[in-house]
């Protein structure tokens, strides 16, 4: 396809597939450790969740606002960026109300294997499915420009990690098979490349600066909505202390120095 010869087609692919294979570490985690910490996973939840407000709020969203302004006016552009950035929060929004969130029934299952599966399943289901948006964020981000796209996928590598803890918990203690709860993480960090090159393949021919600043707009508003709704409440339900405000902070600080550094 010629789509593959475009510059950084394959490096935003590989940046996209290293991001999502982060889920296996969470059910690594789980597998190998008899009692994983809480209040490292409400660091880790809060730090994805500040990362990912940061750099949609300062980085993606402004490359919005710059694609729309190649072809609008300066304050037409910022309206159109900010239209865009609430069509991703609503698109959130909407599949959140539509897809049960499961890291709150995660933590309430019992030693009853039917309830743990069903969790299990859903919770499966309901991350893949997020995946699939995030996939394409972090590919378009790369493709774009390197320098947006890498500190994203760190962010979205970060917060795919206590999603492969939620996936693999409750398919372990359901099944008892190891083996099962990778393999239902591995899939379910497939979904992150598979989704980038399913949405890339349908939008290479409309790559238009209008169609970048768009999708862009909406990946910053998916990406806050994502963090405020599911990141940074389940972060606060597992804090024992100020675990979340400094993950939230140091999160936004790593993403800042980061963007520096690629500058």
């Amino acid at each position: 396809m010629d789509w593959l010869a475009q510059p950084n087609v394959l490096v935003a692919l590989g940046v996209c597939t290293a991001a999502a294979m982060s889920t296996i570490l969470g059910s690594l985690f789980v597998v190998f450790s008899k009692e994983p910490s809480p209040r490292l996973l409400s660091f880790g939840l809060a730090f994805a969740g500040g990362a990912m407000v940061y750099v949609s709020l300062i980085e993606i969203f402004w490359k919005a606002e710059q694609g729309f302004a190649q072809l609008h006016d300066p304050r037409s552009a910022y309206i159109y960026a900010t239209l865009a950035f609430f069509a991703g929060v609503f698109l959130l929004m909407l599949i959140d109300r539509s897809i049960p969130n499961p890291h709150g029934s995660i933590s309430s299952a019992n030693g009853d294997q039917s309830h743990i599966k069903r969790v299990g399943l859903l919770a499966a289901f309901a991350i893949t499915a997020h995946n699939l948006p995030e996939g394409l964020a972090t590919f378009l981000a790369t493709l774009e420009n390197p320098v947006v796209g890498i500190p994203l996928a760190a962010a979205i590598a970060i917060h795919n990690i206590p999603e492969g803890v939620s996936i693999a918990i409750p398919v372990y203690y359901a099944t008892g098979s190891k083996k099962k709860a990778l393999l239902a993480t591995f899939l379910s960090a497939l979904a992150e490349p598979v989704g980038a090159l399913i949405g890339f393949a349908i939008l290479a021919p409309f790559l238009t600066p209008n169609v970048f600043a768009i999708v862009f707009g909406m990946i910053a508003g998916a990406m806050v909505f994502l963090a405020l709704d599911e990141l940074l409440p389940t972060a606060k339900r597992y804090s024992r202390g100020h675990e979340t405000v400094y993950g939230i902070v140091t999160g936004m600080a790593a993403l800042a120095v980061s963007l520096i550094l690629f500058k």
